[in-house]
């Protein structure tokens, strides 16, 4: 590269744009290569992007890049395709999607190659006679003494404390010199002997052969009912890839929910994957990328930070349970890791293979149109039999804290038999809401516009919001009677159950009583074992688990979902139940979900037990289709926020000002809709008001015309600084 070029560099900066820098002095800075530079009165670390012969400004006013971190570059072509096609993509700064996909290390400026300092004998201290040095210097002749080859100052410090005060006497004689090694923790256990596979059935196997008789790019959705073997159609799919000696790249919604997958894969491809994802420390997470990025990983499995990891022999792409909402990211970069594979894969010539037994209907949809190889494993693996699904009428039965009678009978005579049981609720707590007894008031959150949850263990009034916690009352601040707490939580069920059950083991699970390390690992081995004769929980226990005893589930308040403001509403409930209703009876015998609902006539019940998820999808897909609504449509959501109500409006107001000027230059004819804007459902969060404008477009390419128009406006725009705002493209929650 020539050193009058010109660097474009990428900052951490919420400004959507590459910065012109001069090379630094007396050294060049490729593309993929870190850059110290001056920015306002910061030094900062840049990622290079891209070089040119020319800039927008005179060259007299261009800064020059203090130093160069990097020889070669971190990232290669295709990585940085990528944090271009994302950037682009959900028109966000390329400076923080390059923070979202480099670790945290490498952005602080610390080397790619860890290393760590050893000391070392020369060989003039190799001729010390110890013996004589003892008796005037015994501490030096102790040190001595112990340097067999090169020892590590972490292990001078625990054998030998105190040692760094006698070092420097040692170096000015020049008996000991310090050398830095490169330093890399390594695999998470190496190699072992692979486990075989059990049989395939004829399902998996014609889904095995067709995934493998693919060349190149393919996207396949494998679309198989809860335990009919999709995993192991992925680790057939890996032996052969990992034979030929590529990598594997694993997506899976949330780490700490799949110790079973990990295991599994683990066990059966006889070596440990390496893992990515937010639980682990900086220097964890810089040494999984690094051993990723030289080849040394084969098989990398993460959550949605993954997407970003990059691969030195790329051959295989998965993403399991594809359908989850957890791999869109819902703050900051709001991109889909999902999505984001894909479009990696078709870039790298790689498959991609998305699973879940309850398929995103913007997947079916795009399986429907013959995009993507559709593959169905219609039985469950083993033999076993689906579950049977019925409804209890909440309007006929009597319950007990939300535990309808026929439920507990049920409870009763399956625990009796034996078996296991699931009582599922996705709310957290021991009751949605504090009210009086008497006035009826009910205990608010004062920064949202939301009820307090009670957490009656904790003694406490918690918002599941804002996080805002304040002590439990027990009489009414407004009247002075008692106060009493309405509803059903996971906390409330799993007390009711103890006190009718009190002979049976009973684990709850849920992100309060696994909030501390290795909680969730011991509550999900009493699970598997059977220990555990009764679990509540929430959607956590839904994905990903294998519960050899489970023969019941029980659905508590599943009518939460018949009724939501978002259009998604459906789909995710089907989902929902379909997947925590796939836990049950995955071994010989047959299981049993109940699920309880106030509303027994209403279409979506008839829908799933007519036909299952795939029924519901059909009736949902023309529904969409006849609405408009993705993925018959594409959308985009401009959000707002500010301390005050009046800053957010301005602002949104503004935005549907520049939207429609936007509209009639880039996309005229009507190609795209602007509405609202309007206030959140929840208006007031964290003590900021929120609001919100709605893009939908049936063409792509006009949406996100119109979007970059949108995004150079409003950043140059003065209402722009007295409001937090962001750009959701494909948003999967629309409030």
């Amino acid at each position: 590269m020539k050193s009058d070029r010109i660097l474009k560099v990428a900052v951490n900066a919420p400004l959507p744009r590459l910065f012109d820098y001069l090379p630094p002095p007396a050294a060049t800075a490729s593309p993929g290569c870190r850059v110290r530079v001056p920015f306002g009165r910061q030094r900062l670390v840049g990622m290079v992007i891209d070089v040119a012969d020319a800039s927008d400004l005179p060259r007299q006013k261009l800064r020059r890049a203090h130093s160069a971190i990097d020889d070669r570059p971190l990232l290669d072509h295709d990585d940085l395709w990528l944090i271009r096609f994302t950037s682009d993509y959900y028109h966000h700064p390329i400076g923080e999607v390059v923070a979202a996909a480099v670790p945290a290390l490498l952005r602080q400026g610390r080397p790619l190659l860890a290393t760590r300092s050893v000391l070392r004998l020369t060989e003039e201290g190799a001729l010390v006679d110890l013996a004589a040095l003892s008796k005037r210097a015994p501490r030096q002749a102790e040190i001595l003494a112990h340097l067999d080859g090169a020892v590590s100052f972490d292990a001078l410090d625990r054998t030998l404390p105190g040692w760094r005060r006698t070092k420097a006497a040692l170096i000015d004689k020049g008996w000991v010199q310090v050398d830095e090694i490169p330093d890399d923790p390594g695999g998470d256990g190496g190699e072992s002997e692979a486990a075989a596979g059990p049989t395939l059935n004829e399902d998996q196997r014609q889904a095995v052969d067709a995934i493998l008789a693919g060349q190149g790019f393919r996207t396949t959705l494998l679309d198989g009912v809860t335990g009919s073997g999709k995993t192991e159609v992925y680790l057939r799919v890996m032996e052969e890839t990992l034979a030929a000696g590529k990598q594997v790249l694993i997506l899976v919604p949330e780490i700490g929910l799949t110790p079973q997958f990990v295991e599994r894969v683990r066990r059966r491809l006889g070596r440990a994957p390496v893992l990515f994802h937010s639980s682990l420390t900086d220097s964890e997470r810089l040494s999984a990328w690094r051993r990723a990025r030289s080849g040394d990983a084969d098989l990398v499995l993460g959550t949605r930070s993954a997407v970003f990891v990059p691969l030195a022999e790329p051959g295989l792409i998965v993403i399991d349970e594809e359908h989850d909402a957890s791999f869109k990211q819902q703050e900051g970069l709001r991109y889909s890791a999902r999505d984001l594979a894909i479009a990696r894969g078709k870039r790298l010539d790689v498959p991609v293979i998305l699973g879940s037994a309850t398929p995103s209907l913007d997947s079916l949809s795009h399986a429907n149109r013959g995009a993507y190889q559709h593959l169905t494993l219609e039985s469950r693996a083993g033999g076993a039999m689906a579950p049977l699904l019925r409804l209890v009428d909440l309007n006929r039965h009597d319950g007990e804290d939300g535990l309808s009678t026929p439920l507990l009978t049920a409870i009763d005579d399956h625990v009796g038999r034996g078996g296991q049981v699931l009582v599922f609720l996705n709310r957290r707590g021991f009751a949605p809401t504090l009210i009086c007894s008497a006035c009826g008031h009910i205990a608010e959150c004062r920064r949202c516009d939301s009820r307090m949850t009670v957490h009656q263990a904790e003694g406490s009034l918690l918002c599941h919001h804002c996080g805002a916690t304040r002590r439990l009352d027990s009489t009414c601040g407004q009247c002075g009677a008692a106060c009493v707490p309405l509803g059903q939580g996971t906390e409330r069920v799993e007390e009711t159950l103890k006190s009718r059950f009190p002979q049976h083991v009973i684990t709850r699970v849920d992100s309060d009583s696994t909030r501390l390390k290795g909680t969730m690992d011991r509550a999900l081995a009493m699970a598997v074992s059977g220990e555990a004769r009764i679990l509540v929980g929430t959607q956590m226990l839904s994905k990903g688990h294998h519960f050899p005893r489970l023969t019941l589930v029980g659905v508590v308040n599943a009518d939460q979902g018949l009724f939501s403001t978002d259009f998604r509403g459906g789909e995710r409930l089907a989902q929902s139940l379909i997947q925590v209703a796939g836990r049950a009876g995955r071994e010989r015998q047959q299981g049993e979900v109940i699920i309880q609902t106030a509303f027994v006539s209403h279409p979506f019940w008839h829908e799933l037990l007519a036909g299952g998820y795939h029924q519901v999808a059909r009736y949902t897909l023309a529904e969409r289709e006849t609405a408009g609504w993705p993925p018959f449509s594409r959308l985009a959501l401009i959000r707002a926020s500010a301390h005050q109500r009046q800053h957010t409006w301005e602002f949104l107001e503004a935005a549907a000002e520049i939207a429609s000027a936007a509209i009639a230059a880039a996309a005229p004819g009507g190609s795209v809709r602007v509405l609202g804007p309007v206030s959140a459902p929840m208006e007031r969060r964290a003590g900021r008001y929120r609001g919100q404008l709605l893009l939908q477009s049936r063409r792509r390419q006009s949406l996100h015309q119109v979007l970059s128009a949108i995004a150079r406006e409003l950043e140059q725009h003065a209402c722009s600084r007295r409001a937090r705002w962001s750009i959701d493209v494909d948003p999967i929650e629309l409030f």
